[in-house]
């Protein structure tokens, strides 16, 4: 039987997308999520909100190696040395969506809801790369909480790491046309 997310989601997990949201429109920036963990839960959150969904661009969700490989580039060396819930792993896969979309910024989940052999049950990574900065790095060791809880957690930490993000004024590099005709655009200040 499949899981119900139980509890529902907080009143302040749907504050803070809409924050979220808000800061994005105002800045005119786009974002990407890639998940593991929380399967997509990131992006229907952000793409729930009337008005304001404009400001989510894609959304890829990698549950499998294979799969963050494939879509996000993840080297094949950092899956099998570091393993999918993993510092450098979370780091790539931001750096893949950010690489396979069109968004301004990009945030990445990957972690462990359950316990096992070698995989401490709460153990969530996460990573935002933003174009014209420096991706970066946050670790969550939630403990043995529950899947439902951790995936919650999950998401407002990454919730919170976007609004970080979304503040930095950064000069944005320019971009090729998407004309494809090679013509680029002028760097623009965001933040």
């Amino acid at each position: 039987m499949a899981e119900v997310l139980d509890p529902a989601l907080p009143p302040e997990i749907d504050d803070l997308a809409q924050r979220v949201l808000d800061a994005a429109c105002d800045r005119e920036l786009t974002m990407a999520t890639a998940e593991s963990c929380t399967g997509g839960l990131l992006a229907s959150l952000l793409t729930d909100i009337p008005g304001k969904s404009h400001a989510f661009e894609r959304g890829f969700v990698t549950y499998t190696h294979a799969a963050k490989h494939e879509m996000l580039g993840v080297p094949k060396h950092i899956l099998q040395a570091d393993g999918a819930v993993s510092e450098r792993c979370a780091r790539a896969m931001a750096d893949g969506a950010l690489a396979h979309s069109r968004a301004d910024l990009a945030v990445s989940i990957t972690g462990f809801t359950d316990g096992g052999p070698d995989q401490p049950a709460g153990l969530v990574h996460f990573a935002s790369a933003r174009r014209g900065a420096p991706t970066v790095h946050r670790r969550l060791k939630l403990g043995d909480i529950g899947r439902a809880e951790v995936r919650l957690a999950a998401l407002q930490a990454a919730l919170e790491m976007l609004l970080e993000r979304l503040k930095e004024d950064v000069l944005l590099p320019c971009r090729v046309d998407a004309g494809g005709d090679g013509s680029r655009a002028g760097a623009r200040r965001s933040g």
